[in-house]
């Protein structure tokens, strides 16, 4: 069965750090792209970061730029995506996405695989 599952969400303080992890199974995480997103209460949803088979990395927000790092551990089945300096503005859910090879699809949400999300919330 194809999974794609997001983990490591939580509640943190502004000036804090979070590192979410995507799994995939049922598939090898080496043929593909994944992308993270976000979704904040009463918001659009907005592409975040993508890497893709290769390792090439768009990033396609502005706000978390320079602060939020997207990385793939294939042996592990696994992308990361590591959160410094978190602003109360990045609450949201936090999920993935996989697609076949590159992230040509992301900003178009044209994923093949969905996660179900992990929330982040950044609050005093």
């Amino acid at each position: 069965q194809l999974q794609v599952v997001e983990s490591g969400g939580g509640l943190v303080q502004p000036g804090g750090s979070l590192r979410l992890s995507c799994v995939v199974s049922g598939f090898s995480l080496d043929l593909y792209a994944i992308g993270w997103f976000r979704q904040a209460p009463m918001k659009e949803r907005e592409g975040v970061s993508c890497i893709d088979f290769n390792g090439a990395i768009t990033d396609y927000v502005d706000s978390p730029k320079g602060r939020f790092t997207i990385s793939r551990d294939n042996a592990k089945n696994t992308v990361y995506l590591q959160m410094n300096n978190l602003k109360p503005e990045d609450t949201a859910l936090y999920y993935c996405g996989a697609a076949h090879y590159y992230c040509s699809g992301f900003a178009r949400f044209e994923m093949d695989y969905w996660g179900k999300g992990t929330m982040v919330t950044v609050s005093s």
